[in-house]
Formats: structure tokens, sequence, C-alpha cells
């Protein structure tokens, strides 16, 4: 995978989880699916998630700065 797609990856990642992690955009939408059962485990998945794209936007970043 190359440099500028792994930051794309991580971004967009990081973007979207933080989106669902602190705004009830993912609460609302499985409730209007009738998946509210499922919305006690949000955190248990999308804080780990949200970790994870930030690694990989870091790492990114980090062979971002090396020389090719």
């Amino acid at each position: 995978m190359t440099r500028e797609k792994l930051l794309k990856v991580g971004v967009i990642g990081t973007i979207g989880t933080g989106l669902c992690c602190f705004t009830p955009i993912l609460v609302i939408l499985l409730t209007t699916v009738g998946l509210s059962a499922i919305i006690g485990w949000l955190d248990i998945v999308l804080l780990p998630a949200l970790a994870a794209f930030i690694a990989i936007t870091g790492y990114a970043l980090w062979k971002k700065r090396q020389p090719a």
C-alpha cells in the first residue's frame, strides 16, 4: 500500500469513526433500522477502531517524513 493511500485510509477512518463515537449518528441510524440492541456494544467496537485508525494515520505520517 502506498504512503498516500495509507494516509487517506487512516484519515477517512479516523473521521468516520470519530463521527460515530462523538455524535449520535450511529445510534440514530441503528434505532431507525431496528437494531437498538447493538447500541450497548458500540463503545467496545468504536473506541478500539478509533485508536487503530489514529495509529494508522500516525504511521502513515511517520513513513511520509522518511526519505524514499
